[in-house]
């Protein structure tokens, strides 16, 4: 990830957590939790802070970690071997890097961002932290994640977005 260390500003989870109920978008991530499984959730997230433009994954680069989208939107541009160029957008309610994180393979594309972005990331590492401590409220997200990777794969042009 070549983005820089979040400027210090107040993330609130319950930010995320509306933005996935709101998003219309095929790819929202449909996690239900209560507000202390949101709280759980939270303790394993990382904040990050985009500014247009900045780079968040590069295709290639093998790196597991899920980024859940709160607000802004993401552009995912993936060359194949013909050097054609597909671009997908991910807007807020919903996530990048469940490909990699499923798979162990390298990135499948490069996603920067199209806008100011906030999002929150999760490590394998806290992911399994979560799974040990929690492992009801990591199932839920696991089934999320799952769900968005099956629609992604089922929506041609959104297949762009599963890095």
């Amino acid at each position: 990830m070549n983005a820089p260390p979040s400027a210090p500003q107040r993330f609130d989870i319950l930010a995320l957590a509306q933005a996935m109920a709101h998003s219309n978008a095929i790819d929202a991530v449909p996690l239900n939790l209560e507000d202390a499984q949101w709280k759980t959730l939270a303790d394993h997230l990382q904040p990050i802070v985009l500014q247009q433009g900045q780079s968040l994954i590069e295709q290639g680069v093998k790196d597991r970690t899920v980024y859940f989208v709160e607000s802004g939107s993401l552009t995912v541009h993936y060359e194949d071997a013909k050097e054609r160029i597909r671009i997908a957008v991910v807007g807020a309610g919903s996530l990048l890097g469940e490909g990699a994180f499923f798979s162990h393979l390298p990135r499948s594309a490069t996603v920067h961002a199209g806008s100011d972005c906030r999002l929150w990331c999760l490590t394998p590492l806290r992911f399994r932290e979560l799974s040990t401590r929690h492992p009801a409220v990591a199932l839920e997200l696991t089934v999320a994640m799952s769900a968005v990777l099956s629609r992604r794969m089922y929506n041609r042009p959104k297949r762009v977005a599963v890095t």
